[in-house]
């Protein structure tokens, strides 16, 4: 990219002013703006003004500026700022802004600088012998998609190749440039795929939504659907936690069942044993037997 300039003070006219169909034009186009506002008819008054000249000169800027009660400095950077406009004379019938951002450069924006380079002039921004011609490299020009291309004037052409850009070329300088094809250069509809549409060829069926009912998945045989969580509220507490519903494990139950069987024994222990004292059907010893601590037997009146 070359630093934008204003053109040579030799190639630069004494005055500007627009026609008549023009300034009625321009007039109409300030009172779009609210009062207060008509500097934002800048950027239109300066394409049309180069509509008219074929490019911007100094006296154009000096001549918007004044009609917009603006800086001179305003305007001029606005006219150095976009590359839709020239500062130096260009080709008559055609000048030719190549693409030379990344997209564009990987599909092959060199080879059409070049193409430029052999059929126009070596150097960007300079006209043919004739006039007719010029070109220069910009930025991107919003169709990456279909890289690499160039714009000529307002039109653009896309997915072009070297013998393309040559055939455009040899158009515009024959003055046929009104009949060449804008656009994609290749059988593709805009930024469609080449060749046309790949998807969507088949019948379309009807899309189920979240209204439609839902079919249950069938569950497998042999096996439990869980309860669903959606409607669970979210909770910490101890009685919520679903660690504690886990089943006892195996080593847990076997613990379980040892401890059981002890308490089990030492009850049975603590009971006495009805043929170790005697019964009588009640529990009480017998008639005639020995008491613990005496030899005697128990008789009556004793």
């Amino acid at each position: 990219m070359s630093v934008r300039r204003l053109a040579e003070d030799q190639f630069q006219p004494a005055a500007f002013a627009f026609t008549a169909e023009n300034a009625a034009w321009a007039e109409a186009t300030i009172r779009k703006y609210p009062e207060g506002r008509q500097q934002s008819a800048v950027i239109p008054l300066l394409m049309r003004a180069q509509e008219q000249e074929g490019w911007v000169t100094r006296a154009t800027i000096e001549f918007v500026a004044q009609k917009l009660d603006m800086p001179y400095i305003r305007v001029l950077e606005v006219a150095t700022f976009y590359t839709q406009f020239q500062l130096k004379p260009i080709g008559t019938k055609a000048h030719i802004q190549v693409c030379g951002t990344t997209p564009c450069m990987l599909r092959g924006s060199e080879a059409l600088m070049d193409v430029c380079k052999r059929k126009i002039h070596h150097e960007p921004l300079h006209r043919n012998e004739a006039g007719t011609l010029s070109w220069e490299e910009v930025e991107c020009q919003g169709a990456c998609v279909n890289a690499p291309m160039v714009i000529i004037f307002k039109d653009a052409y896309e997915d072009l190749t070297p013998e393309r850009l040559e055939e455009i070329i040899d158009a515009f300088e024959a003055g046929k440039g009104a009949e060449v094809k804008t656009g994609p250069q290749i059988d593709r509809l805009t930024s469609a795929p080449e060749g046309g549409p790949v998807t969507l060829n088949d019948e379309i069926k009807p899309v189920r939504t979240n209204l439609d009912p839902q079919p249950a998945a069938p569950a497998a045989e042999g096996t439990s659907v869980p309860p669903a969580e959606a409607a669970r509220p979210k909770d910490t507490a101890t009685e919520t936690n679903p660690s504690v519903k886990t089943p006892v494990t195996a080593p847990e139950a076997s613990k379980a069942n040892d401890t059981a069987a002890e308490a089990a024994s030492a009850t049975k222990k603590s009971e006495p044993d009805p043929k170790a004292v005697g019964s009588t059907g009640e529990g009480a010893p017998a008639e005639g037997s020995k008491v613990a601590g005496t030899d005697k037997p128990k008789t009556d009146g004793a």
